[in-house]
């Protein structure tokens, strides 16, 4: 029992609670951001439903409930929730006072433009590829960020006998040392 709560606890904290520290990212936002790369759905395109994101990333990538993928992207369009937006978000994502983001069919979403930068070179094969949840496509297993995104953004997250709460600094400082 003590070593499948151990292989467990491991499981989490590196599949999904806690950011990898290369890019800053836990699983699910990753999978967001690759799927929306993978749609096309840059800074300079235009917005797409966020209906479509939600049902590529657990189609493809992240085969658990809807709602959690949505909420994903909701907070990373969100600009009290992250100091630098990795969604750009059009229609209502919510606000600080509690009130809840409108149904993903309403919402439309695109890369936020320093996304672009967290997953430049990546068909420069820059980081590894692991395959899917079910072994049909590849995915990376890091961003090849040239952002310090941990830093900048930071992060929270509980997992089993382990937590994290990062907090958000200015890109500017974190450059300039």
């Amino acid at each position: 029992a003590q070593e499948f709560l151990s292989d467990y606890a491991m499981s989490v904290i590196v599949g999904r609670a806690l950011p990898d520290v290369r890019d800053g990212l836990k699983p699910v936002h990753r999978r967001v951001l690759f799927a929306m790369n993978e749609l096309g759905n840059d800074w300079n395109k235009p917005y797409k439903k966020s209906a479509r994101v939600v049902g590529d990333v657990i189609g493809k990538y992240h085969p658990h409930g809807d709602s959690a993928v949505y909420d994903t992207i909701v907070r990373m369009a969100q600009d009290f929730s992250m100091r630098y937006m990795l969604v750009d978000g059009q229609g209502n994502f919510g606000s600080v006072d509690g009130d809840s983001a409108a149904a993903m069919r309403y919402t439309e979403v695109r890369m936020a433009r320093i996304s672009h930068e967290l997953l430049a070179d990546l068909d420069k094969e820059t980081v590894d590829w692991v395959p899917n949840y079910d072994g049909t496509e590849m995915i990376p297993a890091v961003m090849p960020t040239k952002v310090p995104n941990l830093l900048v953004n930071g992060s929270s997250g509980i997992a089993v006998g382990m937590a994290t709460n990062i907090p958000p600094h200015n890109l500017t400082e974190i450059v300039n040392g």
